[in-house]
């Protein structure tokens, strides 16, 4: 059984940002991978709309649903999820009552695009888990983040950083090239259920490495 890699795509759920979402939800479609968002509107629609209009695609649309709220319109499941996880819990911060931790866990990488608080935990929560995150978009955003958070300014940077970190050795899979992975990825990455493969470190990250400055992907 061939088991794909996740890609988490995280960021507001209001402002689509389609110039950054589309693209890179189509390039993602031909990595091999699943896409992973939390099921809302914004962003998290956006690039779903562009990975699920990809037709030779493996991987899936899962989205992490939170807690509807009592006579609130959530926006959840957009109409792009294909697996829908539904949960009890809330839908912003880093506390354990937040989906967002299942965000961060049940991805291999992450992709942050613009987004506020929530999409600010996530990326705090994806260093305290050591998932690889790579920023994209409003780059300003990463002054004063650890140096374990990448940057990248165009859609060309962001896939080059999520092939290189399944590519080296810590998922155990390889992505498939743009364009199509043949028989649909590697075994070997990790599942719906991954386990956190990095130390503890806290979700608020503002001293030690973080004079390192955020890293950059050289264009």
């Amino acid at each position: 059984m061939n088991v794909l890699p996740i890609v988490g795509v995280m960021g507001s759920g209001v402002l689509a940002h389609e110039e950054l979402a589309a693209p890179l939800g189509r390039r993602l479609a031909g990595l091999g991978v699943h896409l992973l968002t939390g099921g809302g509107r914004g962003v998290m629609e956006s690039v779903s709309r562009a990975f699920a209009a990809v037709e030779e695609r493996d991987g899936l649309v899962i989205g992490v649903l939170p807690l509807p709220e009592p006579g609130a319109e959530s926006g959840h499941p957009n109409p792009w999820v294909e697996i829908a996880i539904r949960t009890h819990l809330g839908k912003q911060g880093a506390e354990f009552s937040s989906r967002n931790h299942v965000n961060v866990l049940t991805s291999d990488v992450v992709v942050a695009l613009p987004g506020s608080a929530g999409t600010a935990s996530e990326v705090a929560l994806s260093v305290r888990y050591g998932r690889p995150v790579v920023l994209f978009g409003d780059l300003d955003r990463a002054r004063g983040l650890p140096s374990e958070v990448a940057t990248a300014h165009t859609v060309e940077e962001v896939i080059a950083f999520v092939r290189g970190r399944l590519r080296d050795g810590r998922t155990g899979h390889e992505p498939g090239e743009p364009g199509g992975s043949g028989p649909g990825g590697q075994p070997g990455g990790r599942g719906l259920g991954g386990q956190p493969s990095g130390a503890d470190t806290g979700a608020d990250r503002d001293t030690g490495s973080a004079d390192a400055g955020p890293a950059t992907i050289a264009p």
